[in-house]
C-alpha cells in the first residue's frame, strides 16, 4: 500500500494543503490573503480568520486534485512551528481533528526544516551533506544538512532577515506591500552598481541587515532633500543597488560556509529564494566554484504545503509521529 499523506500549512498568511504519495507530490493548493495589502503587512487576527474560511475548500481541492478520498490517507501532517500562533492553531486543530476522525497518525512539522526539504521535491535532489541558505521574511539561516531529518544552523541573522530588508526598503521607497517582489521587478531595469551601500562586517557565518536598512534610509533622506523627485526618477537604479547589496551579503556568507566546510552541494530555500537576483547570483557562483546548485521551483519557495508534505514523508519513514496533544508554538528551536 502506498503511503499517502495530507499536509497542511498555515504558519502565516497562506492557507495551503498538499498530498504526497510515496515521496511524490500529487497536489499543492495555496490560497493567499489579499486583505493584508491595505495595512502594509500581515495582521495576525485577520490572517487566522482567513485561514478558518479557506482551510476546508483548500483541503478539499487538494484531495480532489490528487484523486484521493480521506479513506486513502496514511497520515495527516501540519505546520507545528514557528509562525503566527493564531494561524498555526487553525491548521493544527483541523489536522488533529481529521487525524482523530480517521484514526490516522499525526505528524507535526517544523516550518524551517520544511523550507530546506523543498529542495528534495523534484529531481535532481541534493546529496548529503549539503548547505542550504534559507531566506524568508522572518528568517535568514545557513543550514548544514547531513540527512533529511539531521540539520544544524551554522549561521543566522542577528537582527532583521533578508526578506525584512527587502520589504522595509520597499516601504522607504513608497512601494506597496509586499514590496520585496516589486524591488526585484524594478531591479531588472536598473544598474546594480549605480549606488553603493555598505556590507556589514559581521564575524563568522552570521548576518545583519539592520545597518543596511539605516544606511538606505539616510541615503534616501539626503537625496530627496536635494531633489524631491529623486526616488521616482531613479527607482530602477535604487532597487537594483539595494538588491545587489542584499544578495552579495547572502552569497558572500554562503561562499564562506562552503569554503569552511568543504561542501559543494549548495541549495537555497524560503520566500526570498524566488528573487531573480539571488537565483542568478547563486548559479553564477556555483559555476565559478564548481558547486552543484539546487533551486526550488517558484511554487515551493514561498509558504506551501508541498514542503510540509515532503518533510512529513521522511518523518513517516522514520516513525517520527506526534502525540494527539501536540500544540503549535510561535517559536521553536530548529530540529
Amino acid at each position: 500500500m502506498p503511503v499517502n499523506i495530507l499536509a497542511i500549512e498555515s504558519s502565516c498568511d497562506d492557507t495551503s494543503a498538499a498530498v504526497i504519495s510515496d515521496g511524490t507530490i500529487l497536489s499543492n493548493v495555496i490560497a493567499g490573503q489579499a486583505v493584508h495589502q491595505q495595512y502594509g503587512g500581515v495582521v495576525p487576527e485577520l490572517a487566522s480568520r482567513a485561514h478558518q474560511e479557506n482551510i476546508v475548500p483548500v483541503v478539499d481541492l487538494a484531495l480532489k486534485k490528487a484523486g484521493m478520498q480521506p479513506e486513502d490517507l496514511s497520515a495527516i501532517a501540519f505546520t507545528q512551528s514557528p509562525g503566527l500562533i493564531g494561524s498555526l492553531l487553525v491548521g493544527s486543530c483541523f489536522a488533529k481533528s481529521m487525524a482523530l476522525a480517521l484514526d490516522l497518525p499525526l505528524i507535526g512539522v517544523h516550518h524551517m526544516q520544511a523550507h530546506v526539504l523543498a529542495n528534495f521535491i523534484d529531481d535532481p535532489k541534493p546529496a548529503f551533506p549539503c548547505l542550504c541558505l534559507t531566506v524568508s521574511g522572518g528568517h535568514t539561516q545557513i543550514v548544514l544538512v547531513e540527512g533529511p531529518l539531521q540539520m544544524k544552523v551554522i549561521g543566522e541573522t542577528l537582527d532583521d532577515a533578508a526578506g525584512e530588508a527587502f520589504d522595509k526598503s520597499a516601504k522607504l521607497l513608497g512601494l506597496p506591500y509586499p514590496g520585496g517582489p516589486l524591488v526585484d521587478k524594478y531591479a531588472k531595469e536598473g544598474n546594480p552598481k549605480a549606488y553603493r551601500f555598505p556590507e556589514p562586517q559581521i564575524p563568522g557565518l552570521d548576518f545583519s541587515f539592520s545597518g543596511l536598512k539605516t544606511s538606505i534610509l539616510y541615503f534616501l533622506q539626503e537625496n530627496t532633500a536635494k531633489d524631491p523627485a529623486f526616488v521616482e526618477t531613479h527607482l530602477a537604479d535604487i532597487c537594483a543597488s539595494i538588491q545587489h547589496r542584499i544578495v552579495t551579503i547572502l552569497t558572500n556568507k554562503l561562499a564562506k560556509a562552503a569554503q569552511e566546510t568543504g561542501i559543494t552541494e549548495i541549495c537555497i530555500a524560503g520566500g526570498v529564494s524566488a528573487n531573480s537576483g539571488l537565483r542568478n547570483a547563486l548559479e553564477a557562483l556555483g559555476k565559478q566554484n564548481g558547486w552543484n546548485v539546487y533551486i526550488p521551483q517558484f511554487q515551493y519557495c514561498t509558504d506551501n504545503a508541498a514542503m510540509i508534505a515532503m518533510t512529513a514523508h521522511y518523518k513517516y519513514l522514520a516513525g517520527a509521529f506526534s502525540p494527539a496533544d501536540t500544540v503549535p508554538t510561535a517559536r521553536a528551536a530548529f530540529e
